[in-house]
């Protein structure tokens, strides 16, 4: 039979002392978060937005080849052959030519079985695509009309790189001195003495630059004879709005 030994005072003081000391740090660990979270004062959240009417510089056309056979070998082959030769064909018209003005990139490539009333894949059918893009209207629109016997399927505007990162440069300039004149603006009609800038995020948008419908005559230019399938596709370009906002936090200061 076996005796447990007595807990001397001195031990159950030191037992009792720990777990007190230790249930102070969770308390105040579980309150630090509180602390940390508590709102600034004298803060303002707002935004300033500058936007700009530019003209649409980027024309890009996208042309495409449909063939149908029995067997996929067959579609794939020729629509490689076509590919392949309307590739050359634009290497030439890029030549010499720089690639801002004009070029030339291969699309998309598909291939996909065609089914017949009994469900059974009855032939094969594929695409194949070439993008002319450029800021250079007249070439593009010139070198779509000469990649034959590939069709125009989408014509659309947009805005270069290069422009709109000109535009956007400036654009941000302006809207965060716009920023600049609200918050010392805020903090006169506040009644405070000045303002420290807490935080800040700059954002820019182009939602009205949108692809444009493709002409008419454009579809007509690639069906009717060779003289005017050769001939330039009729474009025009239109307008955009660039949009850069930029928003943040400020703290009056009193």
């Amino acid at each position: 039979m076996t005796s447990e030994s007595p807990v001397s005072p001195s031990a159950s003081g030191f037992r009792r002392a720990a777990f007190l000391a230790t249930l102070s740090l969770v308390t105040l660990a579980s309150m630090a978060p509180a602390h940390a979270e508590t709102p600034r004062q004298n803060t303002v959240q707002f935004s300033a937005t500058a936007t700009r009417e530019v003209a649409q510089d980027e024309l890009t056309v996208t042309l495409e080849v449909v063939k149908e056979a029995s067997q996929a070998a067959e579609v794939q082959s020729e629509l490689k052959r076509i590919l392949e030769g309307a590739l050359a064909e634009a290497r030439v018209l890029t030549q010499g030519v720089s690639p801002d003005a004009l070029s030339a990139q291969t699309g998309g490539f598909q291939l996909y079985p065609r089914y017949g009333s009994n469900g059974r894949i009855s032939g094969w059918q594929g695409s194949a695509q070439v993008i002319l893009s450029g800021n250079d209207a007249a070439k593009v629109s010139q070198a779509a009309g000469k990649l034959q016997p590939l069709n125009i399927t989408q014509v659309r505007y947009g805005l270069s790189r290069a422009l709109r990162d000109k535009h956007e440069a400036s654009l941000t300039t302006e809207a965060i001195s716009q920023f600049r004149a609200r918050a010392r603006q805020i903090a006169t009609d506040f009644g405070m003495k000045g303002h420290t800038l807490g935080t800040a995020s700059v954002s820019s948008t182009d939602p009205n630059f949108e692809g444009r419908p493709m002409p008419m005559m454009a579809m007509q230019a690639k069906s009717a004879a060779a003289p005017m399938a050769d001939a330039a596709l009729p474009v025009m370009p239109g307008k955009g709005v660039l949009t850069i906002t930029v928003s943040g936090e400020v703290v009056l200061t009193p």
